[in-house]
């Protein structure tokens, strides 16, 4: 095993001589470096802690005995024997993992070391040689570290670990060769080491222990206040075990873990959580509190209050009196009212931290926590127990674990045994109990049965048998839901959201009965349509019942658990609404209109007799079937009023409530302020009255009178065997011709609302100023009000925010006397574009242009000195103006001020040249000289005689001779004094002699006149001194004395004076442009001042990661694909900015030279990291919150004296500055304080075990940041008695000294994973986060320094008052899609996904309100959140969608989720086809879940009206409307089918031409199918207008239809249908990995049609059948311009679903790649399956896989399958009377002998497999002729068909269309039924049946494509649609796809 670090070198030390100062043993001295790229390891890191779970803890042991190796080989070999028997003696019969193997491959490495490292041993004996080790390691290391003035902790902490380790194993040798002697000091220095050791412990951000006392953070007032209220225990009695402690070190969370039996490592994690939420609360506190450093009560209020509403909430629901007693006790002293709060929120924490998977159950935390707090309250007051007569004692005890052992498994276990029935998901939901079915059970006062401590024989825990799952028979067993069942049904659609569609159909009918009278609308309010509107009532009472019995029987499977009011609710509704369903008909009936009614109220017996036309009786029926709705509407408009009425406890209140819906715990009180109704009803308003006109005027009145025509048509021909011939009306027909346009009607309102948000977004977008600075001239206009932006918006101010709109936003302008400001603007700024220059997204010139220097408004200089990209060329060109300007001075000034950056230019120029002259020039003749000239300058300035007195000729000369010095300046070179002296005489002569007009007499009269006064020697001796003397009184100082701020000043003057052409184009890169535009732009907009970072909000960061790529290693990077196209290459192509400035970073110039360097090779591995969507990548953007966090903290705390000097003194400071560290310990502590990142690497423990690369690129990162933190969970084997047990545990850990060392270790239940991954991965690491903000961020995003720079802004959102009724529980954040460039698709992609988190989610949350959690980077209340049930749900299945249900949680918990577009997030988007797909499958999938949902239910139930049509229109709306267009195109082409085959349609448009019918005609041949696809750009198009412009947007929207976007939006639709109508019917939702990587690969034939086979192949081909089959023999389509425009989208539909996925295919229409796809094909079809063969490898195992939906379904899934597969009968009922062999004949039979082919076709193939079965193998010869037998056979019977029954060519074609969907439909039907075809023995001739349709269906895809390869140009044309946005950021994918390689 090779050493971990150091070299052969360092090993050199050894008892010859001890190293002076505290040196190290070899790889101990390594330092974690800052830099994000600058450390890596190899895998050794972990191979000495690849040990087997059971010996975990001889680890230690192995580490240090590979640290030491280089230096004491012997003594590692030493380390490694003891650990060997330390194995054997842990686990003997090597029973555990792995251990055997363990213990094998050490006995042979210490075989094999043992003689090398003997013949290395320095003393005589090992026992001689490991103390000799011992103590110089003690004196040279440990002792030396002590008695140093700045300690490092973690090295201290580390070296007195290893001393401990050497101890033990010292121990262990001498026992064994000096019977156990060890010398005296030896013990002595241990037992000081043994102490210290348990001072020195591991620690996450606060040091607590003695040792931590010194550090930084714990100096802060705030910690030290919080730290000291923890320790006053005063008055607490501790057990008697613990009273021999010193209780002086321990705090209130220690004495409440002795008292109920906590984990130590979680109190130990509690303590610090509790620490720093009350720190962080207490120095906000205004005013301020007073002592600092004793904690304000008004800090333990604020966080208590927080902590404890839902358990207040909880109590007063269930009508309890909370435990939170905080009264005084008579003359109780105050602090002990301290004591008690922070008890209480100690003991809420340490519940919340142990209680792993029951942290879903937030109500179920609040039933443990009521017990335990009232246990608490007896402790505290020393209650007496009246059973025992003793003082009150926990009920579970405080023995370690007890908690988790005896409250926090048992409840573990009822959730795991629950979902284990969910049989992986695939189980109905009606079958088990997920996690808010448990959790509603402590909704209950039920729940107090449980007792405590709890009865384990009580309901919750027999809610299930304990012998697994429950019996199929026996539903009253097997589940305990109570309040919902999530049963699958399409009419959960219906039943959670019925007021939209009773609203819906009513109006439809309304509309109908309009248009059906003939009247206009005006007069609908006459007498006789009224009597036949008010019809809608009694549908209206039949759909109140409908609703009635559909919560009964949905509901259903969990009757058993229903309580009696729940049951008598249900009944009476029932009743209620049969009876209005009885009376109402009733009256409507047998009312007579003249029959009057007396009432006993006067006005109104008169008012019912005012109606004219409709019977009394019945409006008076209506009337009070009307009032409840009365009331609701009342209720609707004093939202304040609901609110009240849901909270309330009244008796009344609570059984009106009873009535209109069960009373639950969680969306009560849920209804937003006055205002906000009004807006979002407006909004709907406007839209139901445009979308109900235009259904109106467009749809239904046009379909009127052909209905009514059609009606009257008699006497019809019918083409087939019609078994109601004299039906009246022709029902059929008018169904066909309806079916679409109520579709349509019904899902028209989605377009309406694409529209009107789109509309609306777009003015909401432009008043938040969304767009002002979109280019990089916009920038330069508006740069000069930057800096006040700055200052106004990133920089801390007493002044408040100013609320509300104004047309313009000014701010105020920096003077350059504001110094301060100016520096504070020049910082942010500079770090921002350094930060671009480390990502490389700018070039070393650029950077320099585009900085601000530091010094920016340095004195000496009295101007604003502006970036030089804003100034660049102004000198040039003000030279060339001033040089042949003939007029007076003050109009070159007017001119040169006509441009305030060319003013600014100049004036800098000349202060510039002064200050250099000043500095460079000492002599005192030279000065004199110069200041002379410089008076005599601006004197004629002064007096406007510049011009008359000056030549401009000569300025070329003099500039470039300028130039030259500077230039001279800038390199520094000592060598060029002799030039720099001969520059200064040149210019001093241009100066005096070329420009000057009149000599100046002082220059005359100190020997510097004009040549024709001086004589030649006297020039000579002239020329000679000045600035030429040397000597102790030099002429100038040269070299001159190097500051930075001298170097920054000489290169932006250098830059000012050459930059010729204009940088009007800096930065070149797109990203930066971007990223600049966007950043400033934010800048203009409304956002919340910023507060000082100590003053912030805290808030942590939280990343789940499984095993995702963290970095690629240099073998991804140069591995080629079968294109030989490796990741580098790809991306050298498509970032060669970004390449270029890279090579420019590491200072190479070409590629080779990357390759032969190791830390290159390293640099260029993080560089493409960072382009993926990598860890590395996401880790690296989080960062940036922390480095802000110091940035801002410095301009907070620094002096104007050290902010002047700059933050780089501070960042970039030497080791021995003191101050400087001081200052920058500080910036660590408050950054500390204030953020956290965790990333949640699952599985890193078993990455380490395995050897995995991605632990060690985890460790890299954790090195590379120190203050990451890494939570996985730990798989250990422990030994209990005979048995080897898993255990598992929550484990955190951070890099100290190159390794990872644990900070907390926290015991779980059981495996953390019971229901979805993702968010069971984020809730067990929820517990290490810090803070009262918690932003939680996907694997796949990036975040930006200048973004995080507004973190602070954003935060104090949870502040402001604004947000209306409800504070905000989730601040929405925008996000930018930044893998738009790599493809069209990709590109697609982005703009889809960016209209949706900008504008799409900007009219959710205002006006909506309904904008809910869709994923990262929102930022929730942290404590609002983990009281409430954490940031997801994780039930199995019903949570796919796991992030939107924290949405609609925190909106029925009261929460209020806002959006905010000032900040924005990266975010990677999936690039290829199949990814894509793989991501809309399974959003649609978690959709189809959603509707069976509870939450969706019960917000379509609490929600008012308008704000339940938001929510389902945004929620699964879209995905029931775009599974309706496709439902359209099916119920439009089996209509006309129908009309077609029937004879219904000729004779119908027969009668229309007889009679000139044209309304008739045209309705016939009306389109009435709408694609989405269209629609889905209008808000793209809009948002890239607001953002960049709308010619930019019409251009963009151009492009897009050029490169096909409509038919990736149409193929998407198939893609949302399928699988949202696939999960509702059948279930089977999982989560689909869609890959994060570059996709420029070719995706073969075979897994194309895998992917896409059932959702679009088959569906392709269904439609292409009903559109030959209408072509063919529908009467409309006799017309071909009539069928094209009738038919051109449905065709356009086929098209794209048949053959998108080849045509976004890289070579998808390369002919080599065609060729061996079709190989390919062809194997995997004829490949047979078999257990353990994948889907990939055969198309048996892929076809069963396809069916496994139809295993888990149910008996409905299943008929509902068999009846939608008989549409395929049509076909062939249809056509068999049309062949010629029925000769007309229009009799049953014809059918009947039709079925004879399926018949035959069946028999046939059943022979050939029997036959292929029985006789291929033996009888070779028979099998070939019963072949023959069966061909001659089919050829007798066609020929007798052709000769004697009249068949023609054309019936074999028509045939195969009749035949074709038949087969297909009986295929589906025995898919189905598979269990019964099985019995039959028939199973084998479906799967034959299955391949040939599979073949068929193959070839009839595969032969266009085969087709369109044969010209060479089509695949030219594909990869330039494909990669056309990568071809303008100079692609060469014609290159890459011909195999290019990479070229040095």
């Amino acid at each position: 095993m090779a050493p971990a670090g150091g070299t052969a070198d360092q090993a050199s030390t050894s008892a010859s001589g001890p190293p002076s100062g505290p040196q190290p043993p070899a790889g101990l001295t390594r330092r974690p470096s800052r830099s994000a790229a600058m450390a890596t390891f190899s895998m050794e890191v972990f191979d000495n802690e690849v040990v087997p779970p059971t010996l975990s803890s001889i680890a230690p042991i192995l580490r240090v005995a590979a640290e030491i190796e280089p230096e004491r080989p012997r003594v590692a070999y030493l380390c490694r024997f003891y650990v060997f028997e330390k194995a054997h003696r842990l686990d003997p019969r090597s029973a555990g993992r792995g251990v055997r193997q363990f213990k094998t491959a050490l006995l042979r490495r210490l075989e094999r070391d043992n003689t090398p490292s003997l013949a290395k041993r320095v003393k005589k004996s090992d026992a001689r040689e490991i103390e000799s080790f011992y103590q110089q390691y003690h004196e040279n290391y440990v002792r030396a570290l002590d008695r140093a003035e700045q300690a490092d902790r973690a090295q201290l902490g580390k070296a007195y670990q290893n001393a401990g380790v050497l101890f033990e194993v010292l121990l262990a040798v001498s026992e064994s060769e000096k019977g156990g002697e060890v010398a005296a000091e030896i013990i002595a220095a241990n037992k000081d080491i043994e102490e210290k050791n348990q001072i020195f412990v591991p620690y996450n951000i606060l040091p607590l222990d003695a040792a931590g006392a010194s550090q930084c953070i714990m100096q802060q007032e705030e910690i030290k206040a919080a730290v000291s209220a923890l320790r006053n225990t005063r008055g607490l009695v501790w057990p008697n075990e613990m009273q021999k402690q010193n209780t002086q070190e321990l705090d209130m969370l220690d004495w409440l873990r002795a008292m109920f039996g906590f984990q130590r490592d979680s109190v130990r994690n509690q303590r610090e959580h509790l620490i720093l939420l009350l720190s962080n609360v207490h120095i906000r506190l205004t005013p301020k509190p007073e002592p600092l450093t004793k904690l304000d009560e008004r800090a333990i209020d604020a966080v208590m209050s927080k902590l404890f509403k839902n358990y207040k909430t909880w109590c007063k629901f269930l009508g309890r009196k909370n435990c939170l007693n905080l009264r005084s006790q008579g003359a109780q002293p105050y602090p002990d009212l301290q004591q008690k709060k922070l008890l209480y929120m100690g003991l809420f924490l340490l519940i919340w931290g142990e209680a792993a998977n029951i942290r879903f159950m937030p109500e179920c935390l609040c039933y443990i926590f009521h017990n335990m707090a009232f246990e608490l309250r007896g402790l505290l007051e020393n209650n007496i127990s009246v059973v025992t007569g003793q003082t009150i004692r926990p009920s579970y005890g405080g023995d370690d674990e007890a908690f988790l052992k005896k409250v926090v498994t048992p409840i573990y276990r009822v959730i795991d045994r629950e979902a284990s029935k969910s049989k992986n998901g695939k189980a109905p939901h009606a079958y088990w109990c997920n996690y808010d079915d448990l959790n509603e059970y402590f909704w209950s006062p039920d729940c107090f049965s449980l007792g405590w401590p709890m009865n384990d024989k009580t309901e919750f825990f027999k809610s299930i048998p304990t012998g697994g799952s429950a019996p199929k028979n026996s539903p009253s067993k097997r589940t305990g839901k109570s309040n919902f069942v999530e049963t699958r049904s399409f009419w959960h659609i219906f039943r959670s959201f019925d007021r939209l569609w009773t609203f819906y159909i009513l109006a439809l009918q309304a509309m109908i009965i309009i248009a059906w009278s003939g009247l206009p609308v005006t007069k609908m309010f006459k007498y006789q349509m009224l009597y036949s509107l008010s019809s809608i009532f009694i549908t209206a009472a039949y759909l109140r019942l409908l609703q009635s019995i559909l919560d009964i029987i949905l509901n259903f499977p969990g009757f058993h658990r229903w309580k009696l009011s729940s049951i008598l609710r249900d009944l009476l509704k029932i009743l209620v609404s049969l009876a209005w369903s009885v009376i109402l008909p009733f009256f409507y009936v047998h009312s007579d209109s003249s029959q009057k009614v007396t009432l006993p109220f006067p006005e109104l017996t008169r008012l019912i007799r005012q109606v004219k036309g409709v019977p009394q009786l019945y409006l008076i029926a209506v009337a009070l079937y009307l009032l409840p709705n009365v009331l609701a509407a009342a209720l609707f408009v004093f939202p304040m009023l609901r609110r009240w009425i849901e909270s309330s406890d009244w008796l009344i209140v609570r059984f009106l409530l009873w009535w209109s819906q069960p009373r639950i715990y969680v969306g009560r009180g849920m209804h937003e302020s006055q205002w906000s109704l009004f807006r979002y009803t407006f909004f709907w308003f406007l839209l139901l009255c445009s979308k109900f006109a235009f259904s109106y005027y467009m749809q239904i009145k046009p379909m009127v009178q052909p209905t009514k025509d059609i009606m009257q048509i008699h006497n019809i021909k019918y083409a087939w065997h019609e078994f109601f011939p004299n039906a009246s009306n022709n029902l059929g027909s008018v169904i066909s011709l309806w079916a679409p346009v109520m579709l349509v009607y019904f899902m028209d309102t989605q377009i309406w609302y694409s529209i009107f948000s789109t509309i609306y977004g777009g003015v909401s977008g432009a008043f938040g100023r969304l767009g002002e600075i979109r280019t990089l001239g916009m920038l330069r206009s508006r740069f000069s009000s930057l800096p006040g932006a700055f200052n106004t918006y990133l920089v801390p101010s007493d002044k408040t925010r100013k609320k509300g709109f104004s047309l313009s936003k000014r701010f105020a302008e920096v003077s350059p006397n504001k110094r301060t400001e100016a520096a504070k603007f020049a910082q942010l700024w500079n770090e921002v574009i350094c930060s671009f220059r480390e990502e490389d997204l700018i070039s070393d010139r650029e950077m320099d242009l585009l900085l601000v220097p530091y010094s920016s408004s340095d004195p000496s200089l009295k101007l604003i000195q502006w970036p030089p990209f804003l100034l660049a060329s102004k000198i040039p060109i003000a030279l060339d103006m001033a040089k042949e300007f003939r007029s007076r001075d003050s109009d070159l000034w007017r001119r040169i001020c006509n441009d305030e950056y060319m003013k600014c230019a100049v004036l800098e120029c000349y202060e510039s040249c002064k200050l250099v002259l000043n500095l460079l020039v000492v002599g005192e003749n030279e000065k004199r000289i110069i200041g002379i000239i410089i008076r005599e300058v601006e004197a004629n300035i002064a007096k406007n005689t510049f011009l008359a007195n000056f030549r401009m000729s000569a300025l070329p000369v003099l500039l470039k001779k300028y130039i030259e010095l500077v230039g001279i300046l800038k390199e520094g070179d000592a060598e060029k004094r002799d030039q720099i002296v001969l520059l200064l005489q040149d210019m001093l002569e241009v100066v005096t002699r070329d420009m000057m007009v009149n000599e100046i007499r002082e220059l005359v009269e100190i020997g510097h006149g004009a040549k024709e006064s001086l004589t030649r020697k006297q020039q000579q001796q002239q020329q000679q001194q000045l600035f030429a003397a040397t000597g102790p009184k030099p002429s100038i100082s040269y070299p001159p004395v190097v500051t930075a701020q001298w170097e920054e000043q000489i290169k932006r003057l250098y830059l000012l004076l050459t930059v010729k052409e204009s940088a009007t184009d800096v930065p070149t890169n797109l990203e930066a442009r971007r990223r600049i535009a966007f950043f400033t732009n934010s800048l203009f907009m409304d956002m919340p001042r910023a507060p000082r970072v100590r003053k912030m909000l805290s808030f942590s960061v939280m990343t789940p990661y499984y095993s995702e790529e963290t970095i690629f290693s240099k073998s991804d990077l140069d591995m080629e694909n079968e294109d030989g196209i490796s990741i580098i290459f790809y991306l050298q192509k498509i970032y060669p900015d970004e390449w270029n400035n890279f090579m420019e970073r590491i200072n190479c110039t070409k590629e080779s030279e990357v390759w032969e360097n190791d830390e290159n090779v390293l640099q260029l591995r993080h560089w493409a990291s960072l382009r993926g969507q990598t860890l590395c990548r996401t880790v690296r953007g989080m960062m940036y919150y922390r480095r802000a966090l110091k940035l801002q903290a410095f301009l907070d705390m620094a002096s104007e004296e050290e902010i002047l000097e700059g933050y780089k003194a501070v960042a970039d400071q030497p080791e021995e500055d003191r101050r400087q560290r001081s200052m920058s310990a500080q910036l660590e502590a408050i950054a500390d304080m204030k953020f956290t990142y965790v990333a949640t690497c699952q599985i890193y423990g078993n990455q380490k075990q395995s050897g995995d690369r991605r632990a060690t690129d985890i460790l890299n990162l954790m090195v590379n940041y120190p203050s990451l933190r890494v939570a996985y969970i730990d798989e250990l084997e422990e030994q209990e008695g005979d048995k080897v047990q898993k255990v598992y545990y929550s484990v955190l850990v951070k890099a100290v000294d190159n390794r990872d060392q644990e900070i907390y270790r926290i015991k779980l239940p059981g495996p953390a994973k019971i229901g979805e991954g993702k968010p069971e991965n984020q809730n067990h690491a929820i517990i290490f986060t810090r803070g009262e903000a918690l932003q939680t961020i996907d694997m796949n995003q990036d975040n930006y320094l200048e973004e995080a720079l507004k973190m602070r802004n954003l935060l104090e959102e949870f502040n402001e008052k604004d947000h209306g009724v409800l504070p905000p529980s989730i601040l929405g954040v925008r996000e930018h899609i930044f893998t738009g460039s790599v493809s069209s698709l990709a590109w697609f992609m982005s703009l889809q996904e960016t209209s949706f988190v900008t504008i799409g989610q900007r009219v959710l949350a205002s006006p909506l309100k309904v904008r809910f959690h869709y994923g990262h980077p929102d930022v929730f209340d942290r404590i609002f959140h983990i009281t409430r049930g954490g940031i997801s749900k994780a039930s199995r299945g019903i949570n796919l969608s796991e992030d939107i249900f924290a949405g609609f949680n925190s909106t029925l918990r009261r929460g209020n989720v806002t959006h905010h577009e000032y900040i924005q997030v990266g975010k990677g988007r999936d690039v290829g086809l199949n990814q894509i797909s793989l991501f809309e499958a399974k959003v649609a999938c978690g959709n189809g879940e959603q509707i069976l949902s509870r939450d969706i239910y019960r917000l379509g139930h609490r929600f008012d009206f308008f704000r339940m049509l938001s929510c389902y229109f945004t929620t699964v709306g879209f995905y029931v409307s775009s599974m309706m267009v496709v439902i359209i195109v099916y119920a439009f082409l089996y209509g006309r089918l129908y009309l077609s085959l029937s004879g219904l349609e000729s004779t119908i448009m027969r009668q229309a031409q007889m009679r000139g019918n044209r309304a008739l005609e045209s309705a016939m041949a009306s389109q009435s199918v709408v694609q989405l696809g269209f629609l889905m750009a209008l808000p793209m198009v809009m948002e890239i207008g607001l953002e960049r412009g709308f010619r930019a947007a019409l251009g963009d929207f151009i492009t897009m239809q050029l490169q096909l976007c409509a038919v990736f939006f149409t193929f998407s639709l198939g893609t949302k249908s399928h699988y949202f109508g696939r999960t509702v019917l059948h279930g089977g939702a999982k989560y689909r990995a869609t890959g994060r990587g570059f996709v420029v690969r070719h995706v073969k034939f075979a897994e194309n049609y895998r992917m896409y086979s059932r959702s679009h192949f088959v569906k392709g081909l269904e439609i292409m059948l009903l559109l030959i089959s209408y072509n063919i023999y529908g009467a409309v389509s006799t017309n071909t311009n009539v069928y094209i425009l009738l038919t051109f989208s449905m065709w356009f539909m086929v098209a794209t679903w048949l053959f998108a996925p080849f045509l976004f295919n890289p070579s998808g229409f390369e002919w080599q790649k065609i060729v061996d796809d079709w190989d390919d094909w062809t194997r995997w079809i004829s490949s047979w399956g078999g257990i353990g063969v994948p889907a990939n490898k055969s198309w048996e195992s892929w076809w069963d896989e396809e069916q496994e939906h139809l295993i888990s379904t149910g008996f409905l899934g299943r008929f509902w399958e068999v009846v939608l597969s008989l549409r395929f009968f049509l076909f062939q009922y249809g056509i068999v009377y049309h062949l010629h062999v029925a000769n007309g004949n229009k009799s049953i039979v014809v059918y009947g002998l039709s079925w004879l082919v399926i018949v035959a076709v069946v028999l046939v193939l059943k022979v050939v497999s029997m036959g292929r079965k029985k006789f291929s193998a033996d009888f070779q010869l028979m099998f070939r002729l019963l072949k023959l037998l069966l061909f001659i056979g089919a050829i007798g019977t066609l020929g007798i068909l052709f000769s004697l029954l009249n068949l023609t060519v054309g019936d074999i074609f028509a045939s195969f269309l009749a035949f074709a969907p038949t087969g297909w439909a009986l295929l589906q039907i025995c898919q189905a039924l598979k269990p019964a075809v099985k019995a039959l023995g028939l199973w084998g001739s479906v799967k034959a049946l299955a391949r040939g349709y599979e073949y068929l269906m193959g070839l009839v895809i595969f032969a266009p494509v085969a087709m369109l390869a044969w010209f060479p140009f089509v695949s030219e044309f594909q990869t330039r649609l494909l990669f056309n946005q990568a071809f303008s950021r100079g692609l060469q994918i014609s290159r890459i796809l011909a195999g290019g390689k990479k070229q040095n």
